[in-house]
């Protein structure tokens, strides 16, 4: 395992299962208001593994003509993202150690078969605000390495209820998920993952 820059933080187990029920209810109100979709990479329009929405004032997305952006609305509904859950809002509040508010919040679905290839977060405008990472459903092998993609990486597994904050030194870090590991959570009824990040935009 490569060792952590400074400012990522793993909290295993952070949510009891309540919590991680209360989240999932919670998420499930936001996928009815503002559906799941399959997003596109810029450029070549492949789609992405994963499925996604937002909540909150912006929403990140990224398709084949526009590439990576936030905005306001639902690509396809065109409606505004529904409001963070304030279970959520609480969780920034008493982690993230930063004064103003998320503004949006990733909600990504992985399929047992999913992945998330390396990448940085840093299409936000307040680099100073941590991402902060919930892990729901499934156990994940999560990896994450440097601040330069060539950087060396180490991984680890993040279950049901984990949190990760990527901040400080660690907030540009770059980091994926390997894989899932199907039929580690009874959490889903269906399995699979949901991965809620919070960040600050603007």
């Amino acid at each position: 395992m490569a060792t952590l820059l400074n400012g990522i933080r793993h909290l295993p187990g952070y949510l009891d299962r309540p919590a991680q029920e209360r989240l999932v209810e919670a998420i499930r109100a936001v996928v009815a208001d503002a559906p799941l979709y399959v997003p596109a990479m810029p450029g070549t329009g492949k789609p992405m593994s994963v499925k996604m929405t937002n909540c909150g004032a912006l929403g990140w997305m990224t398709d084949k003509e526009r590439g990576y952006r936030y905005q306001p609305t639902h690509p396809f509904t065109g409606k505004p993202w529904p409001p963070i859950p304030v279970e959520l809002i609480d969780l920034w509040q008493s982690l993230a150690g930063y004064p103003k508010p998320p503004e949006a919040c990733l909600v990504n679905f992985y399929s047992d078969d999913a992945k998330m290839g390396l990448h940085q977060d840093r299409d936000e405008n307040d680099l100073q605000a941590p991402v902060l990472s919930i892990s729901l459903g499934n156990t994940c092998l999560f990896r994450v390495g440097g601040l330069d993609r060539k950087d060396g990486t180490g991984s680890f597994r993040l279950s049901s209820g984990d949190v990760v904050i990527l901040g400080g030194e660690g907030r540009l870090a770059f980091h994926g998920v390997d894989r899932i590991y199907p039929g580690t959570s009874t959490l889903l009824k269906n399995g699979g993952r949901i991965n809620l990040t919070l960040r600050r935009v603007t």
